[in-house]
């Protein structure tokens, strides 16, 4: 059985880390092997300068910044394409289209973005959780980083999500509804993607 990548995007606050994690927890109930990973993944040298970036310590151009991140994703490549081989799902809050969507919302070229990141390992699904930037301010008014903070990126932002959801093999929802209908449309839908594989 061939392994496939699950990514789930959205803004800060749009419910990823809890409907990846219950999607996680839905598959090993059904006997599959599920690999979970967040982005970034800070316990690593590049995950830790992300980190003191996002706090204000460092202080890197928007282009410099992206690279970091992708950069994070492919310290991580050779253990996906393991787990792959081995027909996991790889769950992955935060992936490819993060860096597009950040990226393009502070000027970056979108085509350049995502042929940096060719040699990742394609996801089978993206799912994005859509909630305007006032309601993720809204969940966390507190501990927010430098990104978080900015309403009109967090706009464009969005927009970028809304346009790569267009594409084929994405998923956009409506994040604000109940958590219970959003891990039963992402249940269908991983469903019917893993059913193809």
């Amino acid at each position: 059985m061939r392994g496939s990548v699950i990514a789930f995007e959205g803004l800060d606050q749009s419910g990823k880390q809890t409907q990846s994690e219950r999607l996680a927890d839905v598959l090993r109930s059904e006997g599959r092997q599920v690999e979970f990973l967040s982005f970034p993944a800070y316990a690593t040298s590049v995950g830790a300068e992300i980190g003191l970036a996002l706090q204000g310590a460092r202080d890197y151009d928007a282009a410099t910044l992206q690279l970091l991140y992708i950069a994070n994703r492919y310290e991580f490549r050779p253990r996906v394409l393991e787990w792959l081989a081995a027909g996991a799902v790889v769950i992955c809050d935060r992936y490819l289209a993060s860096s597009i969507a950040y990226g393009e919302a502070q000027g970056l070229d979108a085509a350049w973005l995502a042929d940096v990141q060719r040699f990742l390992p394609a996801p089978a699904l993206t799912i994005v959780l859509d909630i305007p930037p006032e309601v993720s301010l809204q969940r966390k008014g507190a501990g927010r980083d430098k990104f978080e903070q900015d309403l009109p990126l967090l706009s464009r932002v969005r927009a970028s999500y809304r346009r790569q959801a267009e594409a084929p093999d994405w998923l956009l929802i409506d994040g604000q509804q109940d958590v219970s209908v959003v891990a039963d449309a992402i249940m269908r839908a991983v469903r019917s993607r893993l059913a193809t594989r």
